[in-house]
């Protein structure tokens, strides 16, 4: 049995940073790959294909080689996530081909929000009112990104608003899925199933990439496993409420990179409305502390350290 990681803020933070900057470059080479960039366009279904493969071989060779020890796989829920992460990637990959990766990235971060409210039908969760106020503003910013324009804005808004929606709902099988399996289990057996997934689909939309479109597709991959990695170390390294925030310099990095390869530059709505949306969603991250921490408190209120509990006291 493996020793348990001891806590490490600093490295948690390092660690975070490194998957919002895989994260950023994954959509900026799915833009490519989508557009005319490195040959004539892929379709999304064929750029998840890519990024599902090349993941599972990275993943893959480091089970072959590290040998962990796996256990009975609970294969509904990871069927579930999978097909919702699936579907998710993809709807993504499809929007960061039409409009700016930060507003793309931005409506993104409407997954936990999403989350929230699924989670409401799906896990029995009670909303208060801080968190369906951190929703409505979440809300209000994505609607300024959604605006009525002419062709592949909004069309490429909708694509980003439809896959934070079923982005959402893989929360909830993630939750329901933390603490059952390590980490690695749940990675490899994600990567796989996807990859038999997303055979289906593509067999109908295939077409030969070029030599320069392989090598981007393989960056997907790897791009993506490198991510997943740097995200479940954060996160064993410290408290998910400490590092959450850090994940929305993915849209710095979007936003460089857009600017960088591609000369888009944000315009003052698209900033405004990233900044509400961000806004929303710490709000909700900070809740979800709260709420986490309040039980902890109470028991300690109760019972302060150093002192034995009054067996007089009725909890």
């Amino acid at each position: 049995m493996s020793a348990p990681i001891k806590p490490a803020p600093g490295t948690a933070i390092l660690f975070m940073l490194c998957a919002t900057a895989f994260i950023a470059a994954t959509t900026l080479i799915a833009k490519a790959l989508g557009t005319d960039a490195l040959g004539p366009a892929l379709h999304p279904f064929q750029v998840t294909f890519g990024r599902f493969l090349f993941a599972w071989l990275a993943i893959g060779s480091f089970v072959a080689v590290t040998r962990p020890h796996f256990t009975k796989p609970h294969l509904c829920l990871h069927i579930g996530r999978t097909l919702c992460g699936a579907t998710g990637v993809t709807l993504m990959f499809a929007a960061a081909a039409a409009i700016p990766l930060a507003d793309a990235t931005a409506i993104s971060f409407l997954n936990p929000v999403f989350g929230m409210i699924l989670a409401i039908p799906l896990l029995g969760e009670r909303v208060g009112k801080w968190r369906w106020l951190a929703a409505a503003i979440a809300f209000a910013g994505a609607l300024m990104l959604i605006r009525p324009g002419s062709g592949s804005i909004q069309i490429g808004a909708f694509l980003a608003l439809g896959a934070a929606v079923v982005l959402g709902l893989e929360l909830t099988f993630i939750k329901r899925l933390a603490g059952r399996e390590r980490p690695v289990q749940i990675l490899f057996l994600n990567n796989s199933l996807g990859l038999l997934i997303i055979c289906v689909p593509v067999l109908a939309v295939w077409q030969a990439p070029t030599p320069a479109q392989w090598g981007g597709l393989a960056a997907l991959g790897l791009f993506m496993a490198a991510a997943q990695a740097c995200f479940v170390n954060s996160m064993a390294r410290a408290d998910a409420s400490f590092v959450t925030p850090f994940s929305y310099l993915t849209l710095v990095f979007a936003a460089l990179y857009d600017l960088v390869i591609f000369g888009v530059i944000p315009t003052g709505l698209s900033i405004a409305g990233a900044g509400i949306i961000i806004a929303g969603a710490a709000l909700l991250a900070w809740r979800e502390r709260v709420n986490q921490a309040g039980p902890t408190e109470a028991r300690e209120a109760l019972h302060p350290p150093g002192r034995p509990p009054d067996p007089d006291r009725r909890n």
